[in-house]
């Protein structure tokens, strides 16, 4: 069993992780922004806590994740105002692995998404622009950490039943998939697989929906 902290508890994808991970006997915490989350929460089988992470500092959020022993971060600002998508996306992820450090927590997983990076592509006339920035700077300076990190970066999100089958690219040169999309349950899937495996620790793993096992796919060649 591990103990497992989610950061963005509420999200969709969190809440299908949730109950992944209790099913196969971790205890898990999810980080919420609003006690009338907690009982979505709840009913996962994790344990809801309310820590707003756009207002922590890094040494009270390291005082919620003690005693864990990996960190999921799957929160995001949705999109909209630039400055609280910086505010999440960007400072309070960089935070959150200052926290985790600071909590003496090795495991980290990022939910970013495909195409993600300083060359990201995407016009700053774009509504996206500050999402793909803000993304960029957290995945950046998670690499730069001696955390043992995992970026999970997903295609576009549907709310399609998931298959268990995914398409990671070719293992054998490191290249990622074309666009496509990928439903959530997989996602939520993929973070379940990558988080008991070393073999996943420093890489940026891209996927979209496909047909190879999850299992399969995230193994390196």
């Amino acid at each position: 069993m591990s103990r497992i902290a989610i950061i963005g508890g509420h999200g969709k994808v969190a809440l299908l992780l949730a109950p992944l991970l209790v099913e196969r006997g971790d205890e898990v915490t999810s980080l919420v922004r609003h006690v009338d989350q907690i009982a979505d929460v709840n009913a996962t089988g994790a344990r809801g806590v309310v820590a707003d992470v756009e207002q922590l500092s890094a040494s009270d959020l390291s005082d919620v994740l003690r005693g864990h022993d990996a960190v999921v971060w799957s929160a995001g600002a949705g999109g909209g105002d630039p400055q609280r998508t910086y505010a999440v996306d960007r400072d309070a992820a960089i935070r959150s692995m200052e926290a985790t450090r600071g909590a003496g927590i090795q495991r980290y997983v990022m939910v970013s998404y495909l195409g993600a990076g300083p060359d990201h592509g995407v016009s700053p006339d774009s509504s996206f622009y500050a999402y793909a920035q803000a993304k960029a700077a957290a995945d950046e300076y998670l690499r730069g950490t001696d955390l043992e990190w995992t970026i999970v970066a997903p295609g576009s999100l549907t709310l399609e039943p998931g298959t268990g089958a995914i398409d990671a690219g070719s293992p054998d040169d490191g290249s990622a998939p074309d666009g496509g999309s990928v439903p959530r349950e997989d996602v939520a899937r993929v973070v379940a697989e990558v988080l008991h495996r070393r073999d996943t620790i420093g890489r940026f793993i891209a996927f979209v929906g496909g047909d190879v096992p999850i299992a399969d796919a995230v193994t390196p060649a």
